[in-house]
């Protein structure tokens, strides 16, 4: 049987330990390491090579959960990582989707719900408790609600024609971000082509 490494990282000791003690019920899943912040996680990280890192999002000092799933991913794109945490705002669990978070489990999840979401995000599934999954989707059947500033002020500038280097010039970032933008932009809308982003923005401007 494949042992699957995790790293908890959550600035709760408490926590921790629990979690620690409920993972180590099975049998296949081990927790090799344990952070307080997000320095430290990207630091054990590098230590441990963990399957999956299991993080809160609120980490008290120093960078948030947020800003550590995109610095793991930086590092390595393939990192599983799985929120686990008390915050279930419609902002939050868009912006742990949108950082690379391949699961969002809530707190108050079920032992099973817990074991299922780092199990499945070995496999490479998504996993989220019920009431985040109900509520990213009624998200998704409204995209204007889910866009970030940024997504949205490229999905207008769209409707100029301007090629992906102007989009960059024009909001000083780089081509690829650019393209990154454009990807997460797409998915969100359920669009696969520029013609139809540009399509949904000016309905959107319309509808204004």
């Amino acid at each position: 049987m494949t042992s699957i490494s995790v790293l908890l990282v959550d600035d709760h000791m408490v926590v921790r330990s629990g979690l620690k003690a409920l993972l180590g019920t099975q049998p296949d899943i081990s927790v090799v390491a344990e952070a307080a912040s997000g320095e430290a996680a990207l630091l054990a990280m590098a230590e441990h090579s963990p399957s999956v890192i299991v993080m809160d999002l609120a980490m008290g000092a120093g960078i948030d959960g947020i800003e550590t799933i995109k610095q793991v991913r930086r590092i390595n794109s393939r990192q599983a990582i799985l929120v686990f945490t008390t915050y279930d705002s419609d902002a939050d669990i868009v912006r742990a989707v949108d950082a690379g978070a391949m699961g969002y489990l809530l707190k108050d999840a079920t032992p099973e719900e817990i074991f299922a979401a780092v199990r499945g995000a070995v496999q490479g599934k998504s996993v989220m408790s019920a009431p985040v999954a109900s509520r990213l989707f009624q998200q998704l059947r409204n995209p204007d609600e889910v866009l970030t500033p940024r997504e949205a002020e490229l999905l207008s500038l769209l409707t100029e024609g301007l090629s992906n280097k102007a989009l960059g010039q024009r909001l000083f970032i780089s081509e690829a971000t650019v393209k990154t933008h454009l990807a997460h932009i797409y998915a969100k809308l359920g669009v696969e082509t520029r013609a139809a982003a540009i399509s949904t923005a000016i309905r959107r401007e319309g509808m204004r």
